[in-house]
């Protein structure tokens, strides 16, 4: 597991197909990795990029800070090794130490895999929006990044 940084460009010029929706573009890589409020955690499995969870740390004049988790993905052959919550995991501890007092994520009702992890996580289910399609969950980091540490557990990688 491992928070980049700016300068962590090459680590995602190798990157298990399934991972991020569209080819990577090198500008907007820069650009994300050099702005102190984007972040994005990565599981690597030799050198190759097979899941992250990103997200930014939000700021408004009348509340404490937030993280917003913007996406998270594992690619189809490392999927159920823990790697999605593991990425989850290293955001909470980084919006932590940020000062974040909450974390929160959408998703799409029928997306069960995602609302099953988001759960398992702590997240409490929280307002729908879009006739319902759309759900969302917050986490409280005060509690929460203690609890899921950002270890995947033991197991190998698939064959």
């Amino acid at each position: 597991m491992k928070i980049l940084g700016p300068g962590d460009d090459p680590i995602l010029a190798n990157v298990a197909a399934g991972v991020f929706d569209n080819p990577i573009n090198a500008a907007w890589t820069k650009e994300f990795l050099e702005d102190s409020r984007h972040h994005i955690a990565v599981a690597i499995d030799a050198g190759l990029v097979v899941g992250f969870a990103s997200a930014v740390r939000y700021i408004h004049p009348d509340k404490p800070p937030e993280l917003w988790i913007n996406e998270v993905a594992v690619s189809p052959t490392y999927r159920g090794l823990g790697l999605a919550k593991a990425t989850m995991g290293a955001l909470f501890e980084l919006g932590k130490a940020h000062d974040c007092v909450t974390a929160w994520v959408l998703t799409n009702r029928n997306n069960a895999e995602a609302m099953a992890l988001y759960s398992s996580l702590g997240g409490i289910e929280g307002g729908a929006g879009i006739g319902d399609a759309v759900v969302g969950y917050s986490f409280d980091l005060q509690h929460i990044a203690d609890a899921h540490p950002s270890h995947p557990p033991s197991t190998p990688p698939p064959g």
